[in-house]
């Protein structure tokens, strides 16, 4: 199973005007799945975002890291054949990645958007009541295997799915998870 870590972050010490994250850009999602799973089992703080535009290769995910690991990570994907295609330090408002996972909250009900995906829950009885957004071919199975179940009897996404938009489907279920329980 895929873990996730989302911690708020310092991308650019402003006294120094020097950054202390980067972005690895990956040419596929499939390969930031496994970099990003790679390096969390190697006890590195890192989160998948969205890449500035200008860094947008097809794959709408990169992996964030710190800078001072830069080498070390590097010379581990390349180990292993998952060499990023660049590296980029978040130098400005301009190079931040984008906010991946969203929430709003209208009452009743929690919607997490991750990516293109949202699920929405009844917060009382925790149930899946609504999954929409992707375009990709194992949403259809995914929502009919997840809706009016609670979030504890429903599948993984990221076990059944195959596709970014299981990835990001399970990404916005673990964000639910984390703000209201399972």
């Amino acid at each position: 199973m895929i873990k996730w870590f989302r911690k708020k972050k310092k991308k650019v010490d402003s006294k120094s005007n020097k950054a202390n994250r980067g972005l690895l850009i990956f040419a596929h999602p499939t390969t930031v799945i496994a970099v990003e799973e790679l390096l969390r089992d190697e006890g590195y703080e890192i989160r998948v975002v969205s890449p500035p535009p200008s860094y947008r290769t097809g794959c709408d995910l990169s992996v964030e890291i710190p800078l001072e690991s830069e080498a070390a990570i590097v010379e581990l994907l390349h180990s292993v054949g998952l060499s990023p295609m660049d590296v980029v330090p978040i130098t400005s408002e301009g190079m931040e990645p984008l906010q991946f996972v969203r929430v709003k909250d209208f009452g009743r009900y929690l919607m997490v958007r991750a990516a293109n995906m949202k699920m929405t829950v009844d917060k009382e009885t925790k149930e899946i009541v609504n999954i929409s957004g992707g375009g990709c071919p194992d949403v259809p199975f995914l929502a009919t295997s997840m809706l009016g179940k609670r979030l504890s009897d429903a599948p993984d996404p990221g076990e059944v799915g195959f596709s970014l938009c299981a990835y990001s489907l399970n990404t916005a279920r673990e964000e639910i998870i984390r703000l209201i329980g399972d």
